[in-house]
């Protein structure tokens, strides 16, 4: 069993929150490659074949630029916040369609005391969203199974802070979930321990986390037309 990150990812992560800035960043730069984006990269990497086993269709893409990894480098262009950097490293395996359209995705999400893994489509635009709401009132059951499963539910859960105070207009008042189409994101998470996300064990756990979203990724697929 491989062993990716340890408690030297964390300790990069915590300073970073202390001194976000560009040139303590850039001092520390060979500590972020070696304990956060690297070991990250060669995740991704051994994660190839169980991301296959489950679907053809996602990509797994270690590469630095324009692959599964998240820019540590924060957008600042329109935001109040000017800090350079995020404080966490996400990752996303992605859809092989996704230059072309709206696409659900696996992500993983490192941050100490904040690690957690997921799945979904995260704030699509309007026509999507629509898209995704109407397939449910049309597909019911197999939304139940997909994403009211006990076992599913016992695992993940969805953010219900993220979701309308009442339900969209044009879906029917009394349909069976009708609370679900509030969501404007549809999105499956569950935190991590940063034990086990320093452990040996962490692939294992990853790949059953793939496996165990696997029905919802694909009905949120079947929703947009997309292979699964």
């Amino acid at each position: 069993m491989t062993t990716y990150f340890s408690d030297r990812t964390f300790r990069f992560l915590r300073a970073l929150a202390r001194h976000n800035e560009r040139a303590w960043f850039h001092a520390h730069k060979q500590d972020y490659e070696a304990h956060v984006r690297e070991p990250l990269q060669r995740l991704i990497t051994d994660l190839q074949p169980d991301l296959a086993e489950v679907s053809l269709h996602f990509r797994a893409d270690p590469r630095t630029v324009g692959g599964s990894l998240y820019r540590i480098q924060r957008d600042t262009r329109f935001a109040n916040d000017k800090r350079p950097y995020k404080t966490w490293q996400g990752a996303r395996l992605f859809h092989a369609r996704r230059q072309e359209l709206a696409t659900p995705l696996y992500y993983l999400h490192i941050e100490p005391g904040g690690c957690f893994v997921g799945a979904g489509i995260w704030r699509p635009e309007s026509p999507t969203l629509r898209r995704i709401r109407q397939f449910i009132v049309d597909n019911p059951a197999a939304w139940k199974a997909a994403a009211h499963a006990p076992a599913f539910r016992r695992r993940y859960a969805f953010d219900d802070e993220d979701r309308l105070v009442r339900p969209p207009r044009g879906f029917p008042a009394d349909f069976a979930f009708i609370d679900d189409l509030r969501h404007r994101s549809f999105v499956a998470t569950r935190p991590l321990d940063d034990d086990t996300v320093t452990g040996p064990k962490l692939r294992q756990v990853l790949a059953k986390d793939l496996r165990d979203l696997a029905p919802f990724v694909d009905y949120l697929c079947a929703a947009l037309d997309l292979e699964f």
